[in-house]
């Protein structure tokens, strides 16, 4: 008896501590002062964090669009074309014509020789060519490399950032279808308003 006494009120001071607990915690949770800067803080940081279209697209898109449905690694080399961009220090209009120009390239695929189909000798994201010195085969199929390698052509050309995107994109190539890049540029920018600061 004295067992089941003891026993009992036991269980009635865990029961009570039990209790308490369950209604201070959900009590403190929802107080406004915790849960309301949590719910609010994402959205703004989403909104502040898009790239403004404008810096992306200053000229609007030249001609029809086109568009492709990317893999997992077109994604990741897009990324890697942003990240390149960012660790240059160049804005988000430089991400749009690198990504635009590999899109017209080699549709964002780190191309290596492809034999008798091969454009002379190029290779990677870029189709650049080791013979007109823009790296190894190894470093041009680095998509660091490569997107760095494109920048650099790309900061040598006065006034870049004031020129339509086929413009830019093909003083720096040298192309055989120097209008071949405006078609990319609503995709690319898309690309880099997505993943600029993801």
């Amino acid at each position: 008896m004295m067992n089941t006494m003891l026993r009992k009120s036991v269980l009635g001071v865990a029961g009570l501590a039990f209790a308490g607990g369950l209604a201070a915690g959900p009590l403190h949770a929802t107080s406004t002062t915790t849960a309301s800067p949590v719910e609010a803080k994402p959205v703004a940081v989403v909104q502040a964090d898009k790239p403004d279209s404008g810096k992306l697209i200053p000229h609007g898109v030249q001609g029809q669009q086109s568009r492709i449905a990317l893999n997992d690694e077109q994604t990741a080399n897009a990324k890697a074309i942003i990240a390149a961009t960012k660790k240059a220090g160049l804005p988000e209009r430089a991400a749009v014509i690198s990504i635009a120009t590999s899109l017209q390239e080699s549709k964002l695929e780190n191309l290596g020789h492809l034999g008798d189909a091969n454009d002379h000798d190029s290779l990677g994201l870029f189709q650049q060519r080791p013979s007109s010195g823009w790296g190894t085969p190894e470093q041009i199929t680095d998509p660091e490399y490569s997107t760095t390698a494109f920048l650099k052509g790309l900061r040598q050309v006065d006034g870049w950032q004031d020129m339509p995107l086929t413009e830019a994109a093909q003083t720096v190539q040298v192309s055989a279808y120097p209008d071949a890049y405006a078609q990319w540029e609503q995709q690319a920018a898309d690309l880099v308003a997505q993943y600029w600061n993801s």
